[in-house]
């Protein structure tokens, strides 16, 4: 049975894709980018719209990785049609482009070092890890599907000259409008590291800016940074289910526990817009059950979900792991579609932001099963946009 754009999405992110010889990746595509957690990790490529819709979808797939020997996808590259994904179950084929490698990718910083190990674009939006690397992972307390402390561009904390410098030319040269920064555990630090960045991208860069931190210290760190101009605030607390989190971020367990993360999401959502925070799981290592009732929490805050499929990355302490069955996933991904509606959040009113490495919930617009309920929803949502235009067109001015 041929899939819509967002169910493909989803089977390839379980179980991820194999690259015929005739593809020339080398020419077309951005190179693997193992950076930050290390979900970048895959072929960035950008699913065909259909209707009724007719959104394209990024996606950031698996080709590395143990599981995928098991692919029945194959990306291969037709003289006439272009690149297509063939699915050997049923010869299916689904249209797909690959995103250019940007030419900044080579540019140099202010440093010296290369644009490309400043940030990179993971799916639209730049991305930049700006601290050095997690602290657990000296202490082997690292979140066990993680990958951040092998990776060379989390050693050192980000100069903010080059984070400037590499955000104006994703913002010239990509179209870039929102940065997102992150950083791992900083023991008490976090905020106040990434506060010169948020400052110095609103002023000298323009344009919409997300942080994703651990809660260290106290809620007014938060506050000093939407004072600074914050949009959006992610919080990573992985896993809902007491027991999951303490086995698979022990780290987080140990340093901070549960409900910080959880009062954190709670006080920066009552204070930005809804829609402005999300909270962040990774599905498929916990119960299902709690993985809902995380997606049930998140949208009754007012913010929305972000949904990671677990990857078993290479490298990592879970690298031998199974990836999560497609139809879990699925119902997963239903779920967020139908919690964002009830709860009537506003999701997808920014401009130009795809996310690669998951599934938006306005990705799964795909998965509405077409009641009036779904149709109101979309329709607000199209309204929302053009509402909010002229707030994000002043947003990205710089000053």
């Amino acid at each position: 049975m041929r899939k819509n754009p967002c169910e493909l999405q989803i089977d390839l992110l379980c179980r991820g894709i194999e690259v015929d010889p005739s593809c020339e990746l080398a020419r077309d595509a951005r190179g693997f980018s193992r950076t930050r957690a290390g979900l970048g990790s895959g072929l960035e490529m950008v699913l065909a719209g259909a209707p009724p819709l007719a959104k394209e979808i990024w996606v950031n797939a698996p080709v590395q990785e143990h599981f995928v020997k098991d692919t029945p996808f194959l990306l291969r590259l037709d003289e006439a049609r272009g690149y297509e994904i063939v699915d050997r179950r049923n010869s299916e084929l689904y249209g797909a482009r690959l995103p250019a490698q940007p030419a900044w990718y080579g540019s140099r910083a202010p440093s010296g070092q290369e644009m490309s190990r400043i940030g990179v674009l993971q799916g639209t939006y730049l991305a930049i890890y700006v601290g050095a690397t997690c602290t657990f992972w000296s202490q082997e307390l690292q979140c066990r599907f993680c990958t951040t402390g092998l990776n060379p561009d989390t050693h050192a904390a980000k100069q903010v000259d080059d984070v400037v410098a590499t955000a104006l030319a994703a913002k010239a040269e990509s179209g870039v409008t929102f940065v997102h920064l992150n950083t791992g555990y900083q023991g008490g630090a976090a905020a106040r590291l990434v506060a010169p960045h948020v400052a110095a991208i609103k002023e000298k860069v323009g344009a919409l800016v997300g942080v994703q931190i651990t809660p260290e210290v106290s809620l007014d760190e938060f506050d000093r940074l939407i004072d600074l101009g914050v949009d959006h605030f992610s919080f990573c607390f992985e896993y809902f289910d007491p027991e999951t989190f303490r086995r698979l971020c022990p780290g987080k367990d140990r340093a901070l526990g549960q409900e910080r993360f959880f009062r954190a999401l709670e006080h920066c959502q009552r204070r930005l817009p809804r829609g402005a925070c999300s909270g962040e799981i990774v599905a498929g290592n916990e119960p299902l059950e709690s993985t809902m009732a995380a997606i049930d929490y998140i949208t009754e805050l007012g913010a929305f979900p972000t949904v990671c499929i677990f990857r078993p990355l290479i490298g990592s302490a879970m690298q031998d792991e199974p990836s999560p069955g497609y139809e879990d996933m699925l119902s997963v991904m239903q779920h967020v579609w139908a919690r964002c509606r009830d709860r009537g959040v506003p999701v997808g009113l920014a401009p130009n932001l795809e996310v690669s490495l998951i599934v938006q919930p306005t990705d799964t617009a795909y998965l509405a099963r077409g009641t009036l309920h779904d149709r109101w929803y979309q329709t607000k949502l199209r309204l929302l946009r053009r509402l909010a235009r002229s707030t994000f067109r002043r947003r990205v001015q710089p000053g």
